[in-house]
């Protein structure tokens, strides 16, 4: 049987038994005795029960979620290497000596699948890589999706078609994946999932830093706070290694959580709006011939992007609407001059008004996201954007989407999001596990006692509550669930007073 009232110490160094450590009912605090120096910390004291409460809550409710979205992004960041394993054959080829046209390779791609509609196409980025022809309202494919058929650049031989989603190329495995950790297959509705558990990670992950560091804040030696205490017996070795690892993963975890907000449905909303306020959205390359901006503003690509149907144009030949095409191969060379190398996708024009779009897709460091329109009737180069030219923030935007997604730096990005999906999942488990260390026999310990606003001093509590109100705004997963829990706990809370329980759950 584990030791369920290990002893441990309050923030003033005082030992007390784990059950009071952590919130449950016992007699008024002692007067403050402390050197006169410290009385600056009495703002501390009276903040740390609602911190506590917070977090303990906010753990309870919210832990099954992340644990939920630690599994799937452990899934998902493994899903690369996997991708490649599983689908070796449509992805390399023996190298040759000499590539084909890349209208050559089209016209196998569309001789093996004539259905539906070329919507974009991503010729070989490297040696021994295949080319992509993606088909668009394909029938029997997810109209989110395209059909990318894969085909030989040395030989012009199709080795296959799959599904393909998003401008990072995911196919069947990494995608299924994606959607699972995303929002569970549930569509729209199971966005909220992933949203909910973006929206409180940081809350939970800032309040648990919060309480360690303060817990350990008379012993100032790093190896205390940042390494587990490996002597210690029960619940209080358990807390050691909550939180020494909840220190090494903190930074990690409010990125994902940042960087997971960014595109979620509510508050992806408000971060987009805001963006769009100050003129720091993503730029788009204009199609049009006549130079006017085409529609949308923001650039196609997102990780969560389809390829949109681009009707009318048959890459390998003539465009139907047009009195004539100088043909892909002309457009690339033509993006080639401007200086955009490998790799690139090349989206044909959706009318006899726009231009072709050739643009770098590449997602890893250094990114590679310059863009150029071409002209189809002359091949000349009608407008140029430069990823050096983009806004601060939907640089950063870019650069934090990439990373959370697991590309920007390929294998050693994936080993660290695995490892942060791993550090959540133990901290978690610690979590629960002091819960019921805390408590006696086969109960769990009893939780943090309401009324811990009470103790904030007004000049703390105003501005805190002021700052949630606008943030729960912006931020409608966090501000609901915690109005909710905030009225909630006032109706238990009065319920249990007319009870005469003074002191209650």
């Amino acid at each position: 049987m584990p030791d369920r009232t290990t002893a441990v110490t309050t923030d003033d160094g005082s030992p007390t038994t784990a059950a009071g450590a952590e919130g449950a009912a016992g007699p008024p605090p002692a007067a403050d005795t402390r050197p006169p120096g410290r009385s600056g910390r009495k703002w501390w004291t009276g903040l740390r029960p609602l911190v506590l409460r917070l977090h303990f809550y906010a753990g309870v409710v919210v832990a099954p979620f992340l644990l939920v979205a630690a599994v799937t992004g452990l899934l998902y960041a493994a899903s690369f290497e996997a991708e490649k394993i599983v689908y070796d054959h449509e992805l390399r080829v023996p190298v040759g000596e000499r590539e084909l046209p890349v209208s050559r390779q089209i016209d196998a791609a569309r001789a093996a699948h004539p259905e539906g509609t070329i919507s974009a196409v991503r010729p070989s980025p490297e040696a021994g890589a295949t080319t992509r022809v993606l088909l668009s309202g394909v029938k029997g494919v997810d109209p989110d999706h395209t059909l990318a058929v894969f085909v030989d650049p040395y030989t012009g031989k199709v080795r296959g078609a799959l599904e393909q989603y998003g401008s990072t190329g995911a196919l069947p495995l990494r995608t299924w994946i994606d959607e699972l950790h995303r929002d569970l297959h549930l569509g729209e509705t199971g966005r909220l999932y992933s949203e909910f558990a973006a929206s409180w990670l940081w809350v939970i992950t800032g309040g648990g830093l919060v309480l360690w560091l303060a817990r350990r804040r008379t012993k100032r030696r790093l190896r205390v706070i940042a390494l587990p205490d490996r002597a210690a017996t029960g619940r209080r070795r358990t807390m050691s290694f909550h939180g020494a690892v909840g220190v090494w993963a903190a930074v990690g975890l409010f990125f994902l959580s940042a960087t997971g907000l960014t595109w979620s449905t509510y508050a992806g909303a408000s971060i987009e709006d805001l963006r769009s306020a100050i003129g720091q959205t993503t730029p788009s390359v204009s199609a049009t011939l006549d130079g006017r901006e085409q529609a949308g503003g923001e650039q196609a690509g997102g990780e969560h992007a389809g390829h949109g149907s681009m009707p009318g144009m048959d890459m390998s030949g003539e465009d139907p609407s047009s009195a004539r095409d100088v043909g892909i191969d002309a457009v690339l060379k033509a993006a080639r001059a401007e200086g955009l190398g490998n790799p690139v996708e090349i989206v044909p024009p959706a009318d006899a008004d726009t231009a072709y779009v050739v643009r770098q897709i590449q997602r890893s460091w250094p990114e590679k996201q310059d863009s150029v329109a071409v002209d189809p009737a002359t091949g000349e180069v009608t407008d140029v954007l430069r990823f050096e030219d983009y806004p601060v923030l939907a640089k950063l935007t870019r650069w934090g989407i990439d990373a959370h997604t697991g590309n920007l730096f390929g294998l050693v990005n994936q080993i660290a999001l695995g490892a942060l999906a791993l550090a959540l999942i133990f901290l978690i488990l610690w979590g629960y596990r002091m819960w019921w260390q805390r408590g006696s026999a086969s109960a769990f310990g009893r939780p943090v006692p309401r009324g811990g606003w009470q103790q904030v001093p007004p000049y703390v509590l105003v501005p805190l509550a002021a700052a949630v109100a606008v943030l729960g705004y912006f931020v409608p997963l966090l501000g609901i669930p915690l109005a909710a829990f905030w009225a909630l706990d006032i109706v238990l809370g009065e319920l249990a007073y007319r009870r005469g329980l003074r002191t209650y759950r």
